[in-house]
């Protein structure tokens, strides 16, 4: 493209990053002798480095952000708009696309009315753990603490979220953890715990129970769950889980908390994961695709039944929800998600995402059909992976090495892919696919043809 800055002019750029920039999750000794990827533009689910390459983008921005791909000015208009007109008020008090974003977003999500804005899915998790501790204290005498998170599941980077994340590897040299945090089995049926039998979903949610029972239900105030499980292997629940799930909680009377940071906005095919098994969650958070990258903003929604304990006694200064976000109150968030929301809506997205991820998962078990290392297919709307095995039969999982390799290849035939990474020892073998909500079935068919080639390539 005309409007790609050629390599000598970048030359500067290349060798300033390499001399300061620390990259997020990479290991920087390569970058002595290979320059680091530097990308200038975007346009769709295209981009173009420092060199000029195109890429096609099926991992939206690298981490599932980028749900209505690059260079909406529409968005980005919106954002400066605001930003003249009132760009940062401490969320103690109002803005107007704060209040209108609002309004909107609970729209989809009936049964919740309150949203609580922060700047990241690892802060908005993070209130969710400290309204379930101040809950504990004010109502519970300090006994229902306790937090249940999921193994494979992953909720943050931060020392609290870490504490909530069933990722070893990413846990791993960061201790001691914050107490108070308590594992239940992951729902992976092609990995199943119990061997091959019925009623795998039904089985996994009853052994939340049993963890339950172990700790005592009044010591627990919370079960934080992906709907979709992401980086843990994009594991989708399996048939009667999240029924029973849900069945569990109200028995015990455990809030559930839904974390929507990778599934909401559409990525699914509904506006968040959690609508496609009728759960009815009390706390829902969410960021990547609230505002697909344009501006920081993250929302922990929630019930009017939490809000209320927050102020009923005016009189104690200990009352009400002591926490803020600095960067809760930039007015650009809200106004970039209201955009994002209209494009979703104007577009039709959400069917979009639909359709294209059923061609998606046909394609992707298509390549299984051809490739024994295609040890299972899963996902639902753009949101797929493909787990890769040494061996069909013993579902032994590939070598992480070679899962790199194939992902090496894509990224240098021009298409961009993911992979589980830093999440179990030994289990970091599954390939991920999250392309734009706007992709189209050349888009799909593009990224599959390259995945086709790389495996044939890496595998012979």
């Amino acid at each position: 493209m005309s409007s790609v800055l050629k390599t000598d002019p970048m030359r500067e750029v290349i060798e300033s990053d390499r001399a300061h920039v620390w990259h997020h999750i990479a290991q920087h000794k390569s970058l002595e002798t290979v320059d680091p990827r530097v990308y200038v533009e975007g346009k769709g689910m295209r981009l173009w480095d420092a060199t000029g390459k195109e890429y096609l983008d099926a991992v939206s921005g690298g981490v599932w952000t980028v749900n209505v791909g690059y260079g909406r000015e529409s968005i980005a208009n919106a954002v400066r708009d605001q930003l003249i007109k009132m760009n940062y008020f401490s969320g103690a008090a109002g803005s107007v696309p704060g209040a209108l974003f609002a309004a909107r977003l609970v729209e989809k999500m009936p049964g919740l009315s309150r949203v609580y804005y922060s700047n990241s899915g690892s802060e908005a998790n993070e209130k969710v753990f400290k309204m379930v501790r101040q809950m504990a204290h004010r109502r519970h005498g300090g006994r229902k603490y306790k937090i249940l998170y999921r193994e494979r599941d992953y909720h943050g980077t931060t020392i609290a979220t870490l504490s909530a994340g069933g990722q070893p590897q990413r846990n791993a040299q960061y201790g001691p953890l914050t107490p108070g945090f308590v594992e239940v089995p992951h729902c992976l049926e092609y990995r199943s715990q119990w061997g091959a039998i019925e009623n795998y979903g039904e089985r996994a949610a009853d052994a939340i129970e049993e963890v339950i029972l172990r700790e005592g239900a009044d010591s627990i105030g919370a079960l934080c769950l992906e709907p979709v499980t992401a980086g843990g292997g994009v594991i989708t629940p399996p048939k009667g889980y999240w029924e029973r799930v849900q069945d569990i909680c109200r028995r015990h009377q455990i809030l559930l908390h839904i974390d929507e940071v990778v599934c909401g906005v559409g990525r699914t095919g509904k506006w968040f994961g959690y609508q496609h098994y009728g759960v009815k969650p009390d706390f829902v958070t969410m960021a990547k695709g609230v505002a697909s990258g344009y501006a920081a903003i993250s929302c922990t929604v929630t019930t009017e039944a939490v809000f209320e304990q927050f102020k009923d006694d005016p009189s104690d200064p200990l009352s009400y929800f002591r926490d803020i976000s600095t960067f809760g109150g930039c007015a650009g968030g809200p106004a970039a998600a209201l955009e994002n929301m209209r494009i979703i809506e104007d577009e039709g997205l959400l069917a979009n995402t639909e359709r294209m991820g059923q061609r998606l998962l046909a394609n992707l078990r298509e390549l299984q059909s051809r490739h024994a290392v295609i040890g299972e297919v899963r996902g639902i709307g753009l949101f797929c992976g493909a787990e890769l095995v040494a061996d069909r039969h013993s579902r032994e999982p590939l070598e992480e090495k070679k899962v790199q390799a194939v992902l090496a290849d894509c990224i240098a035939h021009g298409v961009i892919i993911g992979a589980t990474t830093r999440s179990m020892q030994g289990l970091n073998n599954t390939l991920c696919l999250s392309p734009a909500l706007i992709a189209t079935e050349q888009d799909i068919d593009h990224i599959t043809a390259a995945l086709d080639a790389a495996l044939g390539r890496v595998f012979g």
